[in-house]
């Protein structure tokens, strides 16, 4: 599972399954994060959730 933040075709946030963490892909993103910590780790909690709901998902469009 992978998912990005995209503003103005520019890739801002990257979460993936394996490590589970939302991580900022551009200065003015790490800058914001660094003084705003609380976004991140909600952004991280909201990912793991949509990853959640994916694999249910995709296990129910399996079956």
């Amino acid at each position: 599972f992978v998912a990005v933040g995209m503003v103005d075709k520019v890739q801002m946030l990257h979460y993936d399954s394996v490590s589970k963490r939302a991580l900022p892909k551009q200065d003015w993103m790490e800058r914001y994060i660094r003084d705003h910590p609380e976004d991140l780790k909600m952004d991280n909690r909201n990912l793991q959730v949509s990853q959640q709901i994916f694999n249910a998902s995709i296990g129910t469009a399996k079956q």
